[in-house]
């Protein structure tokens, strides 16, 4: 029962809305004197509309929805990268959000450094990322390029170093966006266990994905988003059934 479970995040009447210009200018000497004059319109685009869900600890949620449905935006107000324009969000636990391949790395450091200073990012202590290092790199499977600064790093081996440093942490949240889409199939089959082991230990997961089958597999629970409201939450089998109609 919820009851018994450690609520670990709470949307509470979220909404988010975004001011856009409607006439986009040719330049930015255009745009600064239209701002000046008051000439500049703007339009108002809502992304969210009073959207309220709770997860628990040991959730594997799954978020679906077309694109443009409001999926990732919401996972960006949960990890605190954007603030919503109303509501509240309880957090109770340590999140690791991997939504942006490369955000937090710095690409001028090498993949040695950037273990450390993403895993600082994310709350992690100095000595703690020591005792996990060696395992992060072997997960990544990038010892060879340990040393190489990122910028010469493929996009594949930016996500790989990436999901190794957030999966072998162990976080209380996990907040997941495609990310298991991205690489070749030997990583991506070996992400997928690693995800499995997570969410059998116990981590609370947030989960977007496009494929069906993944969200099936992974997941106890769905939301399905739609137009930036929520159409339908509950258990995974009956909300994909009822998307797919």
């Amino acid at each position: 029962m919820n009851e018994e479970r450690k609520l670990m995040i709470s949307v509470q009447d979220v909404t988010m809305t975004f001011r856009r210009e409607e006439d986009r200018s040719g330049s930015l000497k255009e745009t600064v004197t239209k701002l000046l004059s008051r000439k500049l319109k703007f339009s108002t685009f809502t992304a969210l509309h009073d959207v309220s869900f709770d997860v628990y600890n040991g959730d594997v949620l799954g978020i679906i929805g077309r694109n443009g449905a409001g999926k990732s935006t919401i996972l960006k107000i949960i990890s605190g990268i954007m603030k919503p324009t109303k509501g509240n969000i309880i957090r109770n636990g340590n999140i690791v959000p991997m939504l942006e391949l490369g955000s937090g790395f710095d690409f001028d450091l090498s993949g040695r450094e950037n273990i450390f200073l993403n895993g600082a990012i994310l709350g992690y202590e100095k000595p703690y990322l020591f005792s996990k290092y060696e395992e992060i790199v072997d997960f990544s499977e990038l010892r060879d390029f340990i040393d190489v600064p990122l910028r010469n790093y493929s996009s594949g081996m930016i996500m790989r170093l990436a999901f190794s440093i957030a999966a072998v942490v162990e976080p209380e949240i996990l907040i997941v966006d495609e990310i298991l889409a991205v690489g070749d199939e030997n990583f991506q089959k070996k992400s997928r266990a690693r995800m499995m082991e997570l969410m059998g230990g116990g981590t609370t997961v947030l989960f977007v994905s496009h494929d069906m089958n993944q969200i099936r597999e992974m997941c106890n629970r769905v939301i399905w988003l739609d137009g930036g409201t929520i159409r339908m939450q509950g258990e995974t089998k009956e909300v994909c059934d009822a998307y797919r109609i």
